[in-house]
């Protein structure tokens, strides 16, 4: 059996990189011979990582596409020389399944794509990472609290200025007519969403004639556990003997809470303090001065695993988003969590591991973490180790996968 993941970005670049990578590696480690096509890269992948691997465009022609979603909106529906070169791949590797993930972000065209699966009646599997594939534009559209998607997009889109950002025109209707045309009509393909909350929203669009499997997002539980590492407090500067409150932005945003996590350090005492890990040189300019520390971005997986360990609570407040990682990265290493009742957010929240607050309640959040600091970390970690090992481990998630190739 021959599979072919389709994908953004693969490894590096945020969690559906890592998820394809390391479903790739199950996949072999399962004698499936397996291929990944990404759309770009920021940072060159080792050799190793490179093998039956094609990466689809430049970052010029990456740019490019970007271009022109900002002047004329038909995002998804550019990218002509690179699609063509990926399905001359395609031709010579033959896949027996295609597993698509995220075909956004300015590198694909998915209408010369489903016309290739249709022609050769190929089985595909696509995991939803968002709502894209069933909107005429957006990827979430919970802060706008819109439901056009559901029978068509009618126009007057209140997140043409969101991602995917464009600056003029609003294309969304005829968007959502074109993707139901190109998506829908598929002999053999199976939908997989990580979260129940975005099963149900799928089950709502024009998607619905597709069977959906719920497949949650998974980390490895022998790397992310309890590892208390002294030497991280000194390193960024953490304050010793204070309560850790831990924040990790994969990307600065609005959707993301970054409003709320400027205005909570105004809320703490001086024995608490927040550490927001992920930032860039711009945004630490943005941090308060007190009961704040910020961190930039790292790839280093076990210094990420050390700030989760020494937290007293980790925080997420998020406004828009389907199954969080780092959710389930701070469950790994002990550590409780505290989120905004948004998306999918919630599901690995429960009275043993964590608190959920109503969206966007600022004093609610405040609330919340002063009740899990002044409880203790301790009664939490046992659980919040054991919800992750038994429900999260990506080996069990991801064998999922393995049995969904088999039976489509």
């Amino acid at each position: 059996m021959k599979i072919l993941q389709i994908n953004t970005v693969y490894k590096n670049g945020g969690s559906t990189g890592r998820i394809v990578y390391d479903l790739k590696r199950l996949c072999e480690e399962h004698g499936i011979e397996s291929y990944v096509a990404y759309g770009y890269e920021f940072s060159s992948l080792p050799i190793e990582d490179r093998v039956r691997t094609f990466r689809m465009e430049s970052i010029a022609e990456l740019q490019w596409a970007k271009i022109q979603t900002r002047f004329w909106p038909r995002h998804g529906f550019y990218n002509i020389a690179p699609t063509k070169r990926l399905l001359r791949w395609m031709e010579e590797i033959k896949p027996d399944i295609i597993h698509l993930h995220n075909l956004h972000n300015h590198y694909i065209n998915v209408r010369m794509l489903f016309q290739y699966i249709k022609e050769h009646d190929i089985p595909v599997v696509w995991t939803l990472h968002d709502c894209w594939a069933f909107t005429g534009w957006c990827a979430y559209f919970d802060m706008a609290h819109c439901k056009k998607w559901v029978n068509g997009c009618n126009g007057t889109c209140p997140c043409r200025h969101d991602y995917p950002y464009t600056w003029f025109f609003d294309r969304s209707e005829h968007n959502w007519k074109e993707k139901s045309q190109t998506f829908c009509g598929v002999k053999r393909m199976s939908l997989v969403s990580p979260s129940e909350w975005l099963g149900g929203l799928i089950r709502q669009s024009f998607l619905k004639e597709y069977p959906v499997e719920i497949i949650n997002n998974g980390v490895d539980t022998d790397l992310f556990r309890p590892k208390y590492v002294r030497d991280i407090y000194q390193k960024y500067g953490i304050p010793e003997g204070k309560h850790i409150i831990l924040a990790v932005m994969n990307s600065w945003g609005k959707r993301k809470g970054s409003d709320y996590l400027l205005r909570l350090p105004s809320l703490l005492s001086n024995d608490e303090c927040l550490v927001i890990v992920g930032l860039n040189s711009r945004q630490l300019n943005l941090l308060p001065k007190e009961h704040c520390v910020g961190v930039v971005h790292s790839n280093n997986i076990q210094e990420l695993v050390a700030l989760y360990s020494i937290a007293d609570v980790f925080i997420n407040p998020t406004l828009e988003d389907n199954f969080p990682t780092t959710n389930i990265e701070a469950l790994a290493c002990g550590t409780p969590i505290v989120t905004f009742r948004t998306g999918g957010s919630i599901e690995c929240v429960n009275e043993s591991t964590g608190l959920i607050v109503e969206q966007g309640d600022l004093e609610g959040l405040f609330s919340a973490i002063c009740i899990m600091i002044s409880r203790g970390k301790t009664p939490y970690v046992e659980a919040c180790v054991k919800e992750a090992r038994v429900k999260y481990n990506k080996n069990v998630q991801y064998a999922k996968y393995i049995e969904l190739y088999r039976k489509v």
